[in-house]
């Protein structure tokens, strides 16, 4: 029994190459080159962050601590404001699949509408990224850093549905009276200019004179116990390490020191989101070009939407990479 193979000039010519390789032009093979090149790189930058993670395991800063804030609100909100930027990030990736399904179809009433509500979606997002950015720059409690460059937090052990817990405080909240000698920082007396309404600049010995003025507020360590919790000290020992060991107070974080644990958490969250921030601009840049061409009828005039389809592919892609620097960042 003879058994033949046909091979059809399709196929051989869809895998010679040629015009348009597997069906595909030269601008979308190009998106696909770059979009590889780019997952190679942010690849490279959480693989580095991983490795960070674990071996700083001690000193890294709790997510749920870090990132509590809302916009216009005040009080404790773990991970919600981050977890709504995300929200609208995946949304805005289903808004442009509309937008591509509805160039398909040659709909450029459907493609300018979804491509609006995309746009408005990253704006959203990168806006929501620069005010956490500012909200991290500038802190919440502070810290003392220790000639060894480790960070001691403060904080009062409270009672929360019958339980006791430790809650952060912030420094502000019991060195108020020790610091009253003080003035915030200003131009004119020549140390950096933080912006009205700055913190002062605090001293170790503030802190010291606070903790005596309130027993109540204890340090806490670095130092992970057997429970998985970082280490809590009594007040004497807590005076104790930061009269002994205080070398400076720390409010928010920046490239060198960071109020909720290790710098190197800084270094990376302002390195990667940011990275990740200038492709979602450049996103932004590209769908407003596309956007006007739409309105403009250019591509109606052609008979084809290839390049909301590109853009879209870029614009998906910096989707799929939020949603790994969000799950390293935020979950992990």
């Amino acid at each position: 029994m003879n058994t033949t193979v046909a091979t059809t000039d399709t196929e051989g010519k869809t895998w010679e190459g040629g015009n348009e390789p597997l069906k595909s032009s030269y601008g979308k093979m190009m998106m696909w080159f770059f979009i590889v090149s780019d997952a190679l790189t942010f690849s490279g930058f959480l693989a580095a962050y991983g490795f960070s993670r674990f071996k700083f395991i001690d000193a890294w800063p709790i997510a749920d601590e870090v990132f509590t804030h809302i916009p216009f609100f005040h009080g404790n909100y773990p991970m919600i404001y981050v977890a709504f930027m995300t929200f609208i990030l995946i949304m805005s990736s289903v808004t442009m699949v509309l937008a591509v399904d509805a160039g398909h179809h040659l709909n450029k009433k459907k493609v300018t509408w979804y491509m609006f509500l995309t746009i408005i979606g990253g704006i959203i997002f990168v806006g929501s990224q620069a005010w956490e950015w500012n909200t991290f720059i500038k802190g919440d409690f502070g810290a003392v850093q220790t000639k060894g460059g480790n960070i001691l937090q403060f904080g009062e052990y409270v009672t929360v549905d019958g339980e006791k817990t430790f809650k952060r405080v912030a420094i502000s909240d019991f060195t108020t009276a020790a610091h009253t000698d003080r003035v915030n920082h200003e131009r004119k007396n020549g140390l950096w200019f933080v912006g009205e309404g700055s913190l002062p600049d605090y001293q170790v010995s503030d802190v010291v004179k606070g903790m005596e003025a309130n027993p109540n507020v204890l340090v806490r360590t670095q130092i992970i116990n057997e429970e998985g919790e970082k280490t809590i000290l009594s007040q004497t020992e807590s005076l104790k390490q930061i009269r002994n060991n205080g070398k400076s107070v720390v409010q928010g974080a920046n490239l060198h020191v960071n109020e909720y644990g290790s710098p190197l958490f800084a270094d990376f969250f302002f390195f990667i989101t940011g990275f990740h921030g200038f492709h979602v601009v450049s996103g932004i840049i590209l769908n407003i070009i596309v956007f006007f061409n739409v309105v403009l009828g250019t591509y109606e005039r052609r008979k084809s939407y290839e390049m909301v389809e590109k853009v879209g592919l870029y614009w998906h892609f910096v989707d799929l990479v939020w949603v790994f620097v969000f799950t390293f960042f935020y979950l992990v």
